[in-house]
């Protein structure tokens, strides 16, 4: 099964670092997080990726053409007409990855379409190159099999701005809350499993998955959502992704699924 991740944004908060790179190619412990989602999908079986490209393009393909190269140790045979490369270090990935370059002015919704060539099956995965999370994805998956609908969107509680007081009838305060999740409030956690049809919703490359179809699809019940309470945390902000790598700094990341 496919996955398409929209790795195409400008990543305008990020102005200093986005000069140079793309967004999701911004590190977290030395990978980029473009690396670690894909790294989350791989640990569960899926390994086929279409990565919808836009704002600096050639630096992601760059790296995953690279990639394979960057193992420690490889082979360089140039006795021949044509040198050939062997990869010596074995811990090369099983993906196989379609880099679509889907224009730098393309929107959300018109990224997705151009996938549609490349997704042969009913159903696929889809998700934003830029948050990490540790949701269960085969579960996510069994769970829009099992309702039918058009799309399920993975609904999380993010972390509050503040923290909050547990205050008694007489105005003592009996507790502290270090910034809980989401004031009851659920949000777009951006795992995404879809029906194929979802393409026919797409007008234009300006259409807006998140304010043009999501809606659309929730006023006609085509949208089913699958609760994570788990670990889930975007990356907006230098903040976001200072506070990523020292998690990851730690030795015990969430999303690391994988061994």
């Amino acid at each position: 099964m496919k996955v398409v991740i929209l790795a195409g944004g400008f990543g305008t908060r990020f102005a200093e670092a986005t000069s140079r790179i793309p967004k999701p190619m911004i590190e977290i412990g030395g990978k980029p997080i473009l690396w670690h989602i894909m790294k989350h999908y791989s640990s569960y079986g899926f390994n086929e990726f279409i990565i919808c490209l836009g704002y600096k393009a050639h630096v992601i393909k760059e790296y995953f053409l690279q990639y394979a190269y960057s193992t420690p140790s490889i082979t360089v045979n140039m006795t021949e007409a044509h040198p050939t490369i062997t990869v010596l270090d074995k811990r090369v990935e099983p993906w196989k990855i379609t880099l679509l370059d889907t224009g730098d002015q393309a929107m959300t919704g018109g990224r997705l379409k151009k996938a549609v060539d490349y997704v042969e099956e009913d159903t696929f995965l889809a998700t934003y190159g830029d948050g990490l999370s540790n949701v269960n994805i085969p579960q996510l998956l069994s769970y829009h099999q099992s309702h039918g609908k058009l799309a399920t969107l993975t609904a999380v509680q993010p972390e509050g701005r503040f923290g909050s007081l547990a205050i008694s009838p007489d105005n003592t305060i009996t507790s502290f809350e270090e910034k809980p999740l989401g004031d009851h409030h659920w949000i777009n956690g951006g795992f995404f499993v879809l029906n194929k049809h979802i393409f026919d919703a797409v007008q234009d490359e300006q259409t807006i998955f998140e304010s043009d179809i999501l809606p659309e699809l929730a006023k006609n019940h085509e949208l089913m959502s699958f609760k994570h309470t788990g670990f889930w945390k975007p990356m907006d902000m230098l903040k976001d992704q200072q506070a990523l790598e020292a998690i990851w700094n730690k030795g015990h990341a969430p999303w690391k699924t994988w061994g």
